[in-house]
């Protein structure tokens, strides 16, 4: 499994949505699922699934599916 489709299955159990949702528009402002629960549930998912600890500025940052594939680049993750 690529690092991609790794990312892209933690959206897929956290919000039960398809890999086709997600994109530019799958964020805090127009996923109505989308609070403090789910958001933290991506970061411990980014966190298990890649070996991170991502810091509490990275946590608060990732309001976005393009945000978390942004701080996982950040971190020395190829996707």
């Amino acid at each position: 499994m690529s690092n991609l489709e790794k990312y892209n299955q933690i959206y897929v159990e956290v919000f039960g949505a398809s890999v086709e949702q997600l994109g530019d528009a799958y964020d805090k402002e127009h996923v109505s699922e989308w609070d403090s629960v789910h958001q933290l549930s991506i970061i411990s998912g980014m966190e298990e699934a890649f070996d991170l600890m991502l810091d509490p500025e990275d946590i608060m940052a990732c309001t976005s599916y393009n945000a978390g594939k942004d701080i996982l680049v950040k971190n020395g993750i190829e996707l």
